[in-house]
């Protein structure tokens, strides 16, 4: 009998389309906290101080997202992609991903090699940073290097409206470009592969549901149970990394590359 890896490696082979779908778990596996954990952000900020409107409405607010948007930024730019990261940028040079649809907001997959046009960022990118009014995009470091020389708001130099991270906060819309494109690509899909989400933030999660029911196989890949296992056509559960590792080994040598 197959094993995990072995089944999972050969549906990548077999494969028209490939979606990887990837969550906090990956970026955890790099050092990222996760900020709904124990000791994580939520527990030293209110998430309710940090909803889209109250930025837009309150300069308090404003000066509290950006305190709290420093605090996670640090961690996320030091930040290196993991083996899981790797195996997924290696999967596109071999030919074998259609695209990645990230919950994740660190650029990874970036610094791991998948190219732009791969990636569907859902919940926006802590990169950069974005004027509200003009759209004007700017380097998130030269915004944090405003906030360390002591601008504790920044504004736009173009119009002067807030800056805010290119995240999507509590409250705000999701981008209708990638969420169209994720829905889309999902259902397009023979293959759908889960690595490091809970899914259970909506709408992303159900582009699982969307996949199976056009008739790919799902597979997930996550350290603790999700609602959608017993839908999955395979659930390995443990750490990202090792476990993508070694489906690339098999991958490769499926292909009759030297791993």
């Amino acid at each position: 009998m197959k094993s995990g890896i072995d089944e999972v490696a050969g549906w990548i082979i077999d494969a028209k389309r490939t979606v990887v779908f990837t969550g906090a778990g990956l970026s955890t596996e790099s050092g990222i906290p996760d900020f709904r954990s124990p000791g994580g952000v939520w527990d030293r900020y209110n998430p309710e101080d940090f909803y889209f409107q109250k930025f837009i409405s309150s300069e308090v607010s404003r000066q509290k997202y950006w305190q709290m948007a420093t605090e996670m930024y640090g961690p996320m730019r030091q930040a290196q992609p993991n083996p899981a990261h790797l195996a997924i940028a290696e999967m596109e040079r071999l030919g074998k991903l259609d695209c990645v649809i990230t919950q994740n907001i660190d650029g990874l997959h970036f610094k791991a090699g998948n190219s732009p046009d791969k990636v569907i960022e859902l919940h926006g990118t802590a990169m950069h940073v974005s004027c509200l009014n003009c759209q004007k995009r700017y380097n998130r470091d030269e915004i944090q290097m405003r906030i360390k020389e002591g601008v504790n708001i920044p504004t736009c130099d173009d119009c002067g409206g807030p800056l805010k991270p290119a995240t999507i906060s509590f409250g705000q819309s999701m981008p209708e470009r990638e969420t169209q494109e994720a829905y889309h690509r999902s259902s397009l899909c023979d293959l759908f592969i889960v690595i490091g989400s809970s899914l259970v933030v909506h709408p992303a999660a159900s582009m699982p549901l969307v996949a199976k029911q056009n008739g790919a196989k799902l597979v997930i890949i996550n350290r603790d149970p999700t609602p959608c296992d017993d839908m999955a056509d395979r659930v390995i559960h443990g750490q990202a990394g090792p476990t993508m590792n070694a489906i690339l080994k098999r991958l490769k040598r499926g292909l009759g590359i030297n791993p």
